[in-house]
């Protein structure tokens, strides 16, 4: 190999695939050196949980679809999109005991694949992607590879610790209260959580949650991210709605001048919850090199949404609801209602709290987030904002064990996750784009994001200063403790 392809680890998904298109490199020693990464370090990280290295081979072995990503290689969460006959266990043991495969090939799945890359294997995710981490009961935990006594995030911390730790370029990922953006913070990854109904969750899904849930990646590059968003971009046959198409691909965003943007600064999180100072201090370090950049920075009131209503409980009502029905599609699957012996407490107690939700309760949570939409739109267009910057978490890379359940009262976890993640929930809510930039670090060098959120459907406008950011402030060469150099 090239001196340009010796280190292919330290490449994001643009370059890998230029080299396979170049004729540097052939598609076959692209997946083959991932799945010796993979090999490397995945024993102490454990991301990949279910290797897909002798079908990854196959496949590269053949003719793949000359996508915009021919031949670099991917993992897939364990929850979400998936093709059929893969592993699929979503955290959970008892589908673990019964070697559950997916019945079918999603819509995403299917588009990921047309782009030419090679799934190597499936990523850890929390029991049904509940927590801000990816600690199953069923397959233990993920390791952050910045430092391995600390979470990955979650509940993509499968994807976000595998692509950190150079396995692969970029990871598919899902987010329903802020799982990509979540473990792209710490991991030092890019997060973008596309606008409600961006890319469809077809066949099996219309609106998790009623729209909660976006599908996506995480991934190291702004360009990746662009080139991925118009490749899986577009509504299938039979969604219950769709997002308008852009003015132009969002890869064309890239490197485009933004303008001059006005930017809102919030470091208060409107579920009531104190933050870490370090991660305010590493919000307003980025609101200042954004405004050298040349954009106009200043500290509104945050909107009195929290006065209206109770962010966190309508959302718990949403939440729960959608665990008790997850919980009826497991039974129905194996053929009997499940226990609290099937799931961990904590999911068990989700499930109880949704079959007590009334249909009325469910239908006023989405309203009253409906509302908190509206609220937020008149921020953008009343108060004269083009994009809102928060912190993306309310502290740094915690502790695994940090969001155990099995106290006796497993709720504590979720309380936990709410003071960790109160920034991110509420544009799940609210269906808006956001993204996660790895602009910052702590004093022990751990990954602190730094959250952009846009009006609902103008990914365009991240993807713009996004690349700025990028360009101005490049965290390419950074390398977690645990990093699979290439042999």
């Amino acid at each position: 190999m090239s001196a340009t392809s010796s280190q292919i680890s330290h490449l994001d998904a643009t370059a890998q695939a230029e080299l396979v298109s170049s004729g540097e490199v052939t598609q076959a020693e692209l997946i083959e050196g991932a799945i010796t990464r993979a090999e490397a370090v995945n024993p102490e990280l454990n991301a990949i949980i279910h290797p897909l290295f002798d079908e990854a081979r196959e496949a590269a072995a053949g003719e793949l679809p000359d996508g915009p990503f021919r031949g670099v290689p991917f993992l897939l969460k364990d929850l979400g999109a998936s093709l059929a006959g893969q592993p699929y266990h979503a955290g959970n043991r008892l589908l673990k005991e019964i070697g559950m495969r997916h019945p079918l090939d999603t819509a995403l799945a299917l588009r990921f694949k047309s782009a030419g890359l090679v799934t190597i294997g499936k990523t850890n995710t929390p029991e049904w992607g509940i927590l801000p981490t990816a600690e199953p009961v069923a397959y233990g935990a993920t390791h952050n590879p910045w430092d391995t006594t600390r979470g990955p995030g979650g509940s993509s911390g499968g994807s976000g610790a595998a692509v950190a730790a150079g396995i692969v370029p970029i990871a598919h990922a899902n987010d329903g209260g802020g799982s990509i953006r979540i473990p792209a913070s710490v991991n030092g990854l890019v997060g973008l959580k596309p606008s409600r109904a961006r890319v469809s969750e077809a066949p099996l899904a219309g609106d998790t949650m009623s729209g909660l849930v976006a599908e996506f990646v995480v991934a190291k590059s702004i360009r990746d991210v662009g080139t991925m968003l118009d490749w899986v971009s577009g509504p299938e046959p039979g969604d219950p709605y769709g997002a308008p198409p852009p003015e132009r691909p969002y890869a064309e965003e890239v490197g485009r001048d933004p303008g001059k943007l006005r930017i809102a600064l919030l470091t208060d999180p409107l579920t009531g919850d104190v933050p870490n100072p370090v991660v305010i201090e590493a919000a307003e370090g980025a609101a200042g090199r954004m405004e050298a950049l040349g954009h106009e920075i200043s500290r509104p009131e945050p909107p009195p949404i929290g006065e209206m209503m109770d962010l966190f409980e309508t959302f718990m009502d949403r939440w729960a609801a959608g665990q008790a029905q997850t919980a009826d599609m497991i039974g129905a699957i194996v053929g009997r209602e499940l226990t609290a012996d099937d799931v961990e407490p904590l999911t068990w107690a989700l499930i109880e709290r949704g079959r007590n939700t009334s249909g009325a309760e469910y239908l006023s949570a989405v309203s009253q987030h409906q509302l908190a939409t509206r609220i937020f739109a008149g921020l953008y267009e009343d108060g004269g904002f083009d994009l809102i910057l928060t912190p993306t978490l309310g502290d740094i890379p915690q502790p695994l064990g940090t969001f155990d359940d099995s106290g006796p009262d497993p709720m504590v976890a979720i309380e936990k996750a709410r003071q960790f993640a109160g920034f991110t929930g509420l544009f799940n809510a609210t269906g808006q784009p956001a993204i996660s930039l790895p602009l910052a670090e702590s004093v022990e060098g751990l990954p602190i994001g730094i959250q952009l959120v846009a009006p609902i459907w103008r990914e365009d406008v991240l993807i713009r200063i996004a690349a700025q950011l990028e360009a101005a402030h490049p965290w390419a060469d950074r390398r977690p403790a645990v990093f699979a150099e290439d042999q």
